[in-house]
């Protein structure tokens, strides 16, 4: 059987995967962690449209599936990871001492590929997400890059590190997350949905440069409390 490679799709998701390399030697050779962040949206533009132009194309392919997760692992893992060790290298330590190497950030990295193996092989995935889903997790760790260069945003080593770890575990847990799949437009069954765009829209005026990591703070929040609305009332009442 001849396997198309270079289809539509497929060069989306090569165009993402290109985006989050470079974004990697943005962060770790030139230093410079905005621009790291910005190519790292991008990649996420392009994650979106390979999927969106294989469902109009009609041209979905398991290569393209295994192509998308190798893609995001290079964008929404090993990239927001070279940001946080280059940020590392770069701030002082409360208890770590001077020339400790920050490598245990790329736990991130592992949890990510841990993270887009599952959701490849979990059918419970397709209408809400189980654990944080990398890209929201990759924007939370690269907008503390791109804070410390536009608004000099300072952190020890010791919490880098410790939120490189944490926001890791999250992604590979079993916290149910509410994905933004919209049921048609109208309100009922989307009350979640809309809700949370709105409070996005609110953080992201009142807090300008601080409302990536905010947002995606709060994404992780109001899933906590569905999950427990869940558990006394029942996923459907919960929303």
């Amino acid at each position: 059987m001849k396997i198309k490679l270079f289809t539509i799709p497929n060069l989306l998701t090569l165009s993402n995967l290109f985006c989050g390399s470079v974004a990697v030697v943005s962060a770790l050779v030139w230093g410079d962690l905005k621009l790291a962040f910005g190519l790292m949206v991008l990649a996420a533009v392009f994650d979106f449209f390979d999927g969106f132009a294989a469902r109009l194309l009609n041209q979905s392919s398991p290569i393209g599936l295994q192509l998308d997760s190798l893609a995001d692992d290079i964008s929404f893992g090993l990239a927001p990871a070279a940001i946080m060790y280059s940020l590392y290298q770069w701030m002082p330590g409360i208890w770590l001492p001077e020339g400790y190497p920050g490598l245990v950030v790329f736990v991130f990295t592992a949890c990510a590929a841990l993270r887009l193996a599952k959701f490849n092989i979990d059918d419970t995935q397709r209408t809400e997400f189980c654990g944080l889903p990398s890209p929201a997790a990759a924007m939370l760790c690269g907008s503390l890059g791109l804070l410390f260069e536009t608004s000099g945003l300072e952190l020890p080593r010791e919490a880098i590190s410790a939120i490189a770890v944490v926001v890791g575990l999250l992604m590979i847990s079993n916290l149910r997350m509410f994905a933004l799949k919209f049921h048609g437009f109208g309100w009922k069954g989307n009350e979640l949905r809309y809700g949370f765009i709105i409070a996005a829209v609110v953080t992201a005026a009142l807090l300008r440069g601080y409302a990536v990591p905010a947002i995606i703070v709060l994404y992780i929040l109001v899933s906590l409390v569905r999950g427990l609305a869940c558990r006394t009332k029942g996923c459907g009442k919960a929303e």
